[in-house]
């Protein structure tokens, strides 16, 4: 192995423990679970049509609020408030306070898998009544009130998801980058306009406006959704980039490059935007979990994606209703969007770590 020379000083030749010893530091710095989540979404969401097991917006009632396939059967012990007359069966006797389909007490089932005879039914007694099905390989995740799959429409919704955070950040980032770069470069009043305009921007309540837009039109929309998260967006992009390009336009090179007669609009897009790309890169990172949090914060309220898209807000908002027994139609969505935040703020926060130099020196 080659010895470096720096300044005229000969180094030592790095040992192989050595060199090992910081891949493995630099392999414990990467962010692997993030990734492998993230990852996981990104496929979900692509093959969404070819993975589902079951169509995600048609169900049969027949097989609604079917419970996960891990979780068994439910049993509600009832008392006996009414006679069995002749010829009645057990599926007939009026349990409690209403009608319910009986299954036989722990005792009967076994009384009849050994054919002894079944004790009789009376007053007073109490029985164990079937109040849910045990779960099924059919619905790994379970179904909803209208016996939609959840594991189908949680592949769908990561789909929408996706494609909302990609729109809105694409428009809304293309749009604040350009106006920061405005901003920053020619400063004066259209720095003032613009960061007056920010300013107002995100003085106004996102929620309340989107659902002043939904209820004048009548109904949500996938466009008006896109529409408001990118106004959201943009001044976040903005305010950054116009810090970083009052310090790039005072470099040598952009001073060369205005006195060898370059334009305004050359020099932000040549000299200046790639300095500031890497920073628009972990801004547009970190915002794609508030973006996805936005979105299904608005459709849990209705402004949202309507239904019956499989969007996970609406999929959270399906099931609030009957969160006690039928857990699994409002957690599940709401877990997958925990998650789903929470990987890409770790991930974000890696890139930023990466991406920025004077970060990167610290670490």
């Amino acid at each position: 192995m080659a010895a470096e020379v720096t300044n005229g000083v000969v180094a030592a030749p790095e040992g192989l423990g050595a060199r090992a010893r910081r891949t493995v530091h630099r392999l414990r710095r990467l962010p692997l679970i993030p990734v492998f989540i993230l990852s996981v979404l990104v496929f979900c969401g692509i093959t969404a049509d070819w993975i589902s097991p079951h169509d995600p917006v048609d169900g049969d009632l027949s097989d609604r609020r079917v419970p996960p396939a891990w979780q068994g059967a439910k049993y509600l012990p009832k008392t006996v408030v009414e006679k069995v007359g002749p010829g009645q069966s057990l599926r007939e006797v009026a349990i409690g306070s209403g009608d319910f389909e009986m299954a036989r007490a722990a005792e009967d089932a076994a009384a009849i898998a050994a054919g002894e005879p079944v004790r009789e039914v009376g007053l007073g007694d109490t029985l164990l009544v079937l109040d849910r099905d045990e779960g099924t390989s059919r619905f790994l995740l379970g179904t909803d009130k209208q016996g939609r799959d959840i594991l189908s429409r949680i592949f769908h919704g990561a789909r929408i998801s996706l494609v909302v955070a990609a729109i809105t950040l694409g428009v809304g980032g293309t749009i604040g980058t350009f106006m920061g770069l405005l901003s920053g470069y020619y400063g004066r009043w259209v720095d003032e306009v613009i960061m007056r305009l920010v300013d107002i921007v995100l003085a106004v309540p996102l929620l309340l406006i989107t659902l002043a837009v939904v209820s004048a039109r009548g109904g949500a929309s996938f466009e008006i959704i896109v529409m408001m998260l990118s106004l959201v967006i943009w001044p976040l992009f903005t305010r950054v980039v116009r810090g970083e390009v009052l310090q790039l336009k005072n470099m040598d090179y952009v001073a060369l490059a205005r006195v060898s007669g370059a334009s305004g609009l050359r020099i932000m897009l040549v000299h200046l935007l790639p300095g500031v790309f890497n920073t628009v890169i972990i801004i547009a990172t970190l915002n794609v979990g508030v973006v996805i949090l936005v979105e299904a914060s608005l459709s849990y309220l209705g402004a949202g994606i309507p239904p019956p898209t499989p969007a996970w807000g609406v999929m959270v908002a399906h099931g609030q209703d009957v969160l006690a027994d039928s857990w699994w139609i409002s957690t599940i969505p709401g877990l997958a969007i925990a998650v789903t935040v929470i990987a890409l703020n770790l991930f974000g926060d890696w890139l930023r770590d990466t991406l920025d130099p004077r970060l990167r020196q610290l670490n």
